[in-house]
């Protein structure tokens, strides 16, 4: 090749370098260009499905749900997260300014994505360091409203985020955005926001840390497993002071200020948390019940997460009156009873006026352990059971409403029987047998006669008492139309037969039971509150005549051991069901003005034994000594009064087993114990302001059953005693064996 050749070839290769450098730079332009468009669409495409982020909610994390007694204080929470949201003035300063230092120092002055920071952390990338970009504002977003993309590590998620920080700045303050970071941040250990933390690791407030403890928390987000104070002690150490040093180098703390700090010892104090999701501080039996009223109304992600604020009924004092009396009177008897045969206790207080539960007593022990290992949490203020003889009330106030007068006289011998078609002879027997005689109805009441009531019901009929109970707020779903129903077959709760006593109580005036007063949400917005919805339900004149018998059951029957005497009217009814040979369930429900409660003595998870045991025995007691704390101070209150029924004449009553001829016999009989009787009745302490329902002079139509007081049904008291009226045996007669009466299943 020649000189000539050389020379243009080289030519033309000096010619094509710039050639080359223009087209490669075209091609750049072209394909940034193009690139920049796509990425416009993209960045579009990003944007275009954004939650609502200038809706407050959208940044709102999981809050707890507060449970309240009546008197303010906390019994339980609720949660998903340990969380606790507080306000800037409840955070200390030192948390404050040392977040802002370790996390984003230029929080105040970017507009919610730090360029510079971006810059400084891709050199940190290139020289071989590793250093965040993210400002407090997005880790925010990343936390809160984009969660659920928290993990998503694409340019896509980190547009949005970045997107949504800038528009948030623009309607919230700084101050506002640092607050809602510090209440959603997870610092380990199950907390999530400076509060939960502080009270976990330290037991204290958040605006109570010192210098010290809020650098070891400040340094936790960074890597909450990784320097859990807990778990690795040295390590935290070490992270705290790294954290005290990036304050001292920003000139928030003096050098003095970070000499004393980082010579302070990690002094933990740690409050484990729940794993369940249920902190119950006290009340578990009450606690369970609201739960469960709450879940009928909440889905569970706003029970746990709201941050609700639920006010209840529960009256501190009332509870813990209620406890002490169930829990003494029970451990007073025999260790065989208590322990071995797993007596057990179930109470409900409730203001008649209201409906307000004021104190539940779900048992003795709510994590008592069973054999097998199992807890069962057996909540017997709330489970049913059948009520004895205090069902007897509602039968006696279905006839008065139907108006049979309680002064009404019925046969109250024992036994008596029925024949009935197609089944065995039903013979029914009082307690121990006893004959009774002829006596009024609301004599019968007081003694509990098992044969003058199932004529009584048998009158009236199963299903207009059924329809009273209906009206009283009962559960019929497990009563059965039997002869025997009005002996308490069925089985309700302490609440149902509380609230349904009520209603003799307030002048016939139905309300359910009510455990919550009001919620609040965590805005500090109402989004419920009780508001009385009482429903006559029977008139002030047929509950004032069921009180007026109940009365005597207190004063002249077997209730008369529970009166507390404490210068207020009480009124109610004892109660024993079980079979033939022994005693399962021992009821007392009694009511003053004031308060209208519900007892149940029985097994803990099943049948037990209670031998010859009466409701009077072991429900009185606990009654008694309730009464007498919580009415103590009390100003004396009457029951409701009403206009007298309208009652039908005795004759137009036929009773199967009541001979209309008996009522004339025997009147020398009559005339030998109705000195006695009035004695009786005269000296008996008088607890209503209205006229007492007295039963006929021929109280028991058999001479030898003359009243007489029984002092083993008397529990020891300072007031005076009060002649209680119960049958004695016939003279010349062995006394039998006492035995429960005769309560056949259906």
């Amino acid at each position: 090749m020649g000189h000539r050749q050389r020379y243009a070839r080289s030519r033309a290769k000096t010619h094509a370098v710039p050639v080359i450098l223009v087209s490669a730079l075209g091609f750049l332009l072209v394909a940034g260009i193009a690139f920049g468009i796509g990425m416009i669409g993209n960045v579009n495409r990003w944007l275009s499905d954004l939650p609502d982020y200038t809706n407050a909610d959208e940044y709102l994390v999981s809050e707890p749900t507060h449970i309240l007694d009546a008197a303010g204080n906390e019994i339980a929470e609720f949660f998903v997260q340990n969380r606790e949201s507080v306000t800037a003035d409840q955070v200390s300063p030192w948390v404050l300014q040392g977040t802002v230092d370790v996390e984003d120092e230029r929080f105040y002055e970017h507009p919610g994505v730090d360029i510079i920071g971006i810059g400084r952390a891709v050199l940190a990338q290139l020289t071989g360091r590793s250093e965040g970009a993210s400002t407090i504002t997005q880790q925010l977003v990343r936390n809160t409203i984009l969660s659920e993309e928290q993990f998503d590590q694409t340019i896509e998620r980190k547009v949005r985020e970045a997107y949504i920080a800038l528009e948030m700045e623009k309607i919230y303050s700084k101050d506002e955005i640092l607050m809602m970071y510090l209440n959603c941040i997870y610092y380990g250990h199950g907390a999530y926001g400076i509060q939960a933390a502080s009270q976990t690791y330290l037991s204290k407030n958040a605006s109570d840390l010192t210098l010290a403890e809020a650098a070891l928390l400040i340094g936790l987000p960074n890597s909450p497993s990784y320097y859990d104070p807990t778990v690795n002690p040295d390590v935290a150490v070490e992270r705290r002071n790294k954290v005290l040093g990036n304050m001292l180098r920003l000139g928030t703390i003096t050098q003095e200020e970070y000499d004393a700090a980082v010579a302070e010892p990690l002094a933990l104090n740690v409050t484990e948390v729940s794993e369940s999701g249920i902190n119950v501080f006290s009340q578990p039996y009450f606690v369970d019940y609201v739960k469960t009223l709450l879940q009928e109304e909440f889905s569970t992600d706003v029970l746990f997460k709201g941050g609700l604020t639920v006010k209840t009924t529960l009256d501190p004092a009332v509870q813990q009156a209620a406890e002490t009396a169930a829990v003494e009177n029970i451990n007073k008897y025999p260790a065989a009873a208590r322990d071995a045969k797993d007596l057990d206790i179930g109470m409900t207080v409730i203001d008649p006026k209201t409906g307000y539960i004021k104190a539940m007593v779900g048992g003795r022990d709510y994590n008592r352990v069973e054999d097998d290992g199992s807890v069962l949490h057996i909540n017997h203020a709330t489970s049913r059971n059948q009520p004895g003889s205090s069902f007897k009330t509602f039968t006696l106030a279905t006839a008065i409403e139907m108006g049979m007068n309680p002064n009404i006289t019925i046969n109250c011998n024992s036994p008596l029987t029925w024949k009935i078609a197609g089944q065995a002879d039903y013979v029914a027997q009082n307690y121990g047998n006893q004959s009774m005689g002829y006596i009024s109805l609301a004599r019968a009441t007081e003694l509990s006669s098992n044969t003058g009531y199932l004529q009584v019901a048998e009158t009236i009929g199963n299903q207009s008492i059924i329809a009273m109970c209906k009206k009283l707020g009962l559960d019929t779903s497990e009563m059965n139309d039997v002869l025997s129903m009005t002996l308490g077959t069925g089985s309700f709760s302490t609440v149902e037969m509380a609230s349904a006593y009520a209603v003799f109580a307030n002048g016939g005036y139905y309300r359910e039971p009510v455990a919550i007063s009001e919620i609040v949400g965590r805005g500090g917005k109402t989004v419920y509150k009780h508001e009385d919805a009482g429903k006559q339900v029977i008139s002030a004149g047929v509950a004032a005549a069921v009180t007026d018998v109940l009365e005597g059951v207190m004063t002249n029957g077997l209730g008369a051991p529970g009166n507390p005497y404490m210068n207020q009217p009480v009124a109610g009814k004892t109660g024993t069901a079980g079979t033939a040979d022994t005693a399962t369930n021992l009821w007392f429900v009694g009511y003053t003005p004031q308060y209208a409660t519900a007892i149940w003595v029985g097994g803990y998870n099943g049948t037990v034994d209670l031998g010859s045991l009466m409701g009077n025995q072991m429900t009185l007691p606990v009654f008694k000594s309730l009464m007498q704390q919580i009415l103590n101070g009390l100003a004396r209150e009457e029951f409701p009064t009403g206009e007298t029924p309208t009652y039908k004449k005795d004759s137009e009553w036929k009773f199967s087993k009541t001979n209309p001829k008996g009522e004339d016999e025997d009147e020398e009989k009559e005339e030998e114990t109705t000195e006695e009787t009035e004695q009786q009745q005269t000296t008996t302490p008088r607890r209503s302001s209205r006229p007492r329902l007295r039963s006929p002079r021929r109280l028991l139509r058999n001479p030898s059953l003359s009243p007489r007081p029984n002092p083993s049904l008397r529990c020891p008291t300072a007031a005076p005693p009060v002649a209680v009226q119960r049958a004695a045996d016939k003279p010349r007669r062995q006394p039998h064996k006492r035995q429960p009466y005769k309560n056949p299943r259906p």
